[in-house]
């Protein structure tokens, strides 16, 4: 067993690369928690609607300060007036618009400078967003809160996203889905936490001349970057070589994983590329819509089924019947988050073991079953089935995030996977333009012509299968990378080198497997804690259903 030699001299700064090299000894189940810290946080992105119906009445206060004339131009600017919920809903495009741009520019340079320094600027980005986007709201100004919690906070959303996924495969060489399942089932989770944390911030903070939304997003942004910075100086890299003990890589002639690297110049070259993307981009679409639509969409379909009068539609309830409802709606909203949190994990520990393409061909072959059942259900009142249903279209939705690194691993190599992570991305962005606007306006068309409203959204699902039959063409289409783009071992090796700081060619260095030890008890409970608290607040939600 070898050991490890570290840089001389010290020179390098605290947030550098070399510094974060682990040491013989280290766990490295130390690792995903460390990711988790930093998912659990930017993932309150899912939970920002917590803040809307707040600010729709933070001038008038006891009732919204409606200004019915006001473009959305004046809207960014006004004083006088409440802001609208609909123009408060652009920061949902703001934010994932800004993560799959900010992953894409400087997804490279995070892999040169490491997830500790990426990790850091994400922190700075998201809560200094947030700061940013509380003076808004003590200002009134809408524009400052797009600006802040949106473009830099969505600038932290992305590096913070992308931050320890070539980290993770890196260390996990041997479980690539399920580790980078892990982390990236902290990003749907973050809501989970956050939303009733906010709820709990804003009761406590709301005064008779204030709702207390600015006061919250300043203790979020507090708790946020103290849990980040956490996870960010937590993060260890692997020496260059590094294998766990007894491990050896698949045989590839079983599997679709190559033993090769693909450069950061040369992915987006491939037809590959281009189809991957477009497998994330059909499958999140498909679901995305779904979660910005899913309490309307089970109010309309089911009306008075959710509270024992099936005889009545959505339009006949009386309006204490629609709060009701909308408690009821709320839960289901909520136990799409746990399908969403589960099937990261579940799915992409699956794809170790059947494999990233047959995971994928589930994903579409199951989910255009969902959504062509799914109005055969409405319509014979079959709520369980229903939301049994969409509760598996979004555990394929987060297992699509949670699987894809480790494709793009298997079919690119390691060595640049985090910055390839974070151009692919932008199918993220573009989905979540694409999905809200097949699911929202196709709607609106159909309820301006007299379309009952327990049938607003069959259309709608047949769409979305048609979107799942074109990801399932691309993922057929997906096949080993052509020869000619692989890097030479010399390439591949003067890299390593660089960032290896004189460490053997391969080995364990000390290191070996990990597992359950003491430090890794307690920063597993570290994150597990608010983990566990968010799901039993969302489980109390979701029993009103049943």
């Amino acid at each position: 067993m070898t050991t490890i030699a570290m840089p001389a001299g010290g020179g390098a700064g605290i947030l550098d690369r070399e510094r974060t090299i682990a040491k013989a000894g280290f766990n490295r189940w130390l690792v995903p928690p460390a990711a988790l810290c930093i998912h659990l946080c930017i993932g309150m992105a899912y939970g920002f609607s917590v803040f809307w119906l707040p600010l729709s009445h933070a001038i008038g206060l006891t009732a919204s300060k409606a200004c019915p004339d006001m473009s959305l131009g004046e809207e960014l600017f006004t004083t006088t007036c409440d802001w609208r919920v609909a123009s408060m809903g652009w920061m949902f495009t703001l934010f994932f618009v800004f993560l799959g741009v900010s992953a894409a520019i400087w997804g490279g340079w995070l892999e040169r400078v490491g997830p500790r320094k990426a990790g850091v600027v994400a922190a700075f980005c998201w809560a200094g967003g947030l700061v940013l986007g509380a003076v808004g709201v003590y200002i009134h100004q809408l524009w400052l809160m797009w600006l802040g919690a949106g473009a830099i906070g969505g600038v932290g959303l992305g590096l913070g996203y992308i931050s320890p996924v070539s980290t993770l495969i890196k260390w996990f060489p041997d479980h690539r889905g399920m580790a980078t399942g892990f982390a990236i089932a902290g990003f749907g989770g973050g809501a989970m936490i956050g939303a009733p944390l906010a709820n709990m911030l804003i009761n406590y903070f709301k005064t008779p001349t204030d709702v207390g939304v600015w006061q919250t997003l300043l203790t979020l942004a507090a708790i946020y970057f103290f849990f980040m910075m956490v996870g960010a100086f937590r993060y260890r890299l692997p020496p260059a070589g590094w294998r766990p003990d007894g491990w050896t890589p698949p045989d590839t002639s079983k599997a679709m994983i190559t033993e090769h690297n693909v450069h950061l110049d040369n992915a987006h070259k491939t037809p590959q590329f281009w189809l991957i993307w477009a497998v994330l981009c059909l499958n999140v679409s498909a679901g995305i819509g779904v979660i910005g639509m899913a309490s309307p969409m089970l109010q309309e379909i089911f009306g008075g089924t959710l509270i024992g009068h099936p005889e009545l539609g959505f339009t006949a309830l009386a309006a204490d019947q629609k709060v009701a409802i909308a408690g009821i709606a709320a839960g289901f909203a909520g136990l799409l988050s746990l399908f969403n949190i589960g099937g990261r994990v579940f799915w992409a520990s699956l794809s170790d073991y059947i494999g990233r393409k047959s995971t994928y061909y589930c994903f579409f072959l199951i989910g255009i079953a969902c959504y062509a059942s799914a109005p055969t259900f409405a319509h014979l009142g079959y709520l369980s089935l229903f939301v049994l249903a969409f509760g598996i279209i979004l555990s394929m939705y987060g297992g699509g995030f949670a699987t894809v690194p480790a494709y793009l691993a298997d079919v690119f190599g390691t060595q640049f996977v985090g910055a390839i992570h974070g151009r692919l991305l932008t199918a993220w962005s573009t989905a979540g333009i694409v999905g809200p606007v097949v699911v929202n306006y196709i709607r609106e068309f159909q309820l301006s012509h007299g379309v009952p409203r327990d049938h607003l959204y069959d259309t709608t699902m047949y769409i979305l299968c048609a979107m799942l039959i074109g990801g399932l063409i691309c993922n057929f289409l997906i096949k080993p990378v052509d020869p000619k783009w692989y890097m030479s071992q010399e390439e591949v090796a003067k890299l390593q080198a660089a960032g290896a700081a004189g460490a053997a060619p391969s080995g364990s260095f000390g290191i070996g497997k990990g597992g359950i030890d003491p430090a890794a008890i307690i920063f597993w409970a570290f994150v597990g804690i608010p983990l566990a608290w968010g799901t039993w607040i969302t489980l109390q939600t979701a029993a009103k259903l049943f």
